[in-house]
């Protein structure tokens, strides 16, 4: 049988842990040859990259440095050439209460919108030129349902980041459609990563999942299987959704 992304090249952020690894493995259980972008991890992406084959590329890039989104996008166009997808999928949570000091308050939320927004809007900044030239391309960005409900306290950064990033979605799906550009934005609740598991330890799995329904955390597999099936040549009318996987601890 055919496989559904036999022949993409597909840069995937933040690759080397968690959901990124997950939806590595299912882009090229699918068929696709994944770009896999990582920050420090250089073991864990070439474990991936061995986990799938070999057949892939690793790059580097620190995308906290106003100049680390270019800088990957070219490398992995330098790889593999032709880009058929990018997936944002990088981000880091600060922690910052509004006691802090004016410095320190500033400091987190400088970075949480340079990692978490501004990096992805360089990339899609890139990916829409280079698919406008070179016959489209999906860009599919991870935001949060943070982003839609609101966020703790504590963690506000987070949340306005990941509704910049929804926006974001929106916009390039409206300005860019017909140019054969399509973006959807993934809005995950509790996925079971290192951050959940950590969360878990400290407060134990009914305070994680005390607000979802189904009483139970999303596995990075089932982002990984949302995000492969979003980049199906067959699926571009999803063009401009926000996709929901949070157990129906929020609805819209």
């Amino acid at each position: 049988m055919t496989k559904a992304l036999e022949g993409q090249n597909i840069l995937v952020t933040g690759a080397s842990g968690g959901i990124g690894a997950a939806i590595v493995k299912q882009l090229a259980a699918e068929g696709a040859r994944p770009v896999i972008h990582y920050g420090r991890d250089k073991e864990g992406a070439e474990a991936l990259l061995s986990e799938i084959g070999g057949d892939g590329w690793i790059v580097q890039s620190d995308l906290s440095s106003d100049k680390g989104p270019f800088e990957l996008w070219k490398k992995s166009v330098a790889e593999a050439g032709r880009l058929h997808a990018l997936v944002n999928n990088a981000g880091i949570r600060t922690e910052v209460s509004i006691e802090a000091s004016p410095s320190e308050w500033k400091a987190a939320w400088q970075r949480e919108f340079q990692i978490n927004f501004f990096a992805a809007a360089d990339l899609c900044k890139e990916a829409i030129r280079h698919f406008k030239t070179n016959g489209g391309g999906r860009i599919v960005n991870m935001a949060s349902r943070a982003g839609q409900r609101g966020y703790a306290a504590d963690a506000m950064p987070y949340g306005s980041t990941k509704a910049a990033l929804v926006n974001l979605t929106k916009s390039i799906a409206r300005s860019f459609g017909a140019d054969g550009v399509t973006a959807v934005a993934i809005a995950p609740g509790w996925v079971r990563t290192e951050m959940a598991e950590e969360f878990i330890a400290a407060y134990g799995k009914a305070a994680a999942v005390s607000d979802i329904p189904i009483a139970e955390m999303a596995e990075p597999s089932e982002v990984a299987e949302l995000v492969a099936f979003i980049l199906r040549p067959s699926q571009t009318s999803l063009n401009g959704a926000t996709l929901d996987v949070n157990g129906g601890s929020y609805t819209r």
